[in-house]
């Protein structure tokens, strides 16, 4: 099945490996609305809470095109910033690409099996969801842990909607966003029937239960389109 940008998957088993490296900003910048306006808020975020000689995380580096521009904002307090991934072609695309970039680096592993040092940043864009649910809340508790007090998780997740009613809005809605972005209907069912079983996003609340059960208490919204949320926990 063909879901755009010469990316194909088959039913129920979308995946990040294989060549999807070479065309994935470009796929995920059309399918998740203000996804390169929230690079930019996330960079943004950073001047808050990382300082000289901070260590930072982020957990699903993809491309590490993220981890790049804030470790170039962030280029005087000399940060040592640490992209993590699963998928050997997004790190090798990431150290062929950004691996010259003085304070970042990329290591290809599960953030299960990975143990975090101190930090003061941890980021989470649209990952969290990829995680399958029955070890997600062991996640949202490491990441807790491993942050210094004071501390930020920027997390970024397709959410689910409250109710059936808004689901449907919200599904019809982003669908709308799909078409108008280029894809056709084929292209797009094809790309939902992909990610059954792959992607499962929470609601908000459900997101919001995941940071309490962790620790976090001081937890706002940053970002929300529709079905779009960026959450911004600060320990």
């Amino acid at each position: 099945m063909k879901v755009g940008e010469n990316i194909i998957t088959e039913n129920a088993s979308w995946s990040f490996a294989g060549d999807v490296a070479l065309t994935f900003e470009k796929h995920v910048s059309k399918s998740v609305p203000l996804y390169n306006e929230g690079h930019r808020l996330v960079a943004g975020l950073s001047d808050f809470f990382l300082h000289e000689g901070s260590i930072a995380y982020e957990i699903g580096c993809s491309t590490g095109i993220l981890g790049k521009n804030i470790v170039q904002r962030n280029q005087t307090k000399n940060i040592s910033f640490i992209g993590i991934d699963i998928e050997p072609e997004m790190i090798a695309y990431a150290n062929n690409n950004y691996g010259d970039v003085k304070g970042l680096s990329f290591e290809c592993i599960d953030i299960i099996e990975k143990d975090l040092k101190k930090c003061d940043l941890i980021v989470a864009y649209y990952t969290m969801q990829f995680i399958k649910p029955k070890v997600r809340q062991l996640v949202f508790d490491k990441i807790y842990e491993a942050l210094n007090w004071g501390g930020a998780f920027i997390l970024f997740e397709k959410v689910r909607a409250p109710d059936a009613r808004f689901q449907d809005i919200a599904t019809a809605l982003y669908t709308d966003y799909k078409l108008d972005q280029g894809y056709n209907p084929e292209q797009i069912v094809a790309k939902t029937k992909s990610l059954k079983g792959v992607l499962e996003p929470f609601s908000t609340k459900g997101n919001l239960d995941c940071l309490s059960r962790a620790g976090f208490q001081d937890i706002s919204s940053v970002l929300k389109y529709v079905c779009f949320e960026g959450f911004l926990a600060i320990k």
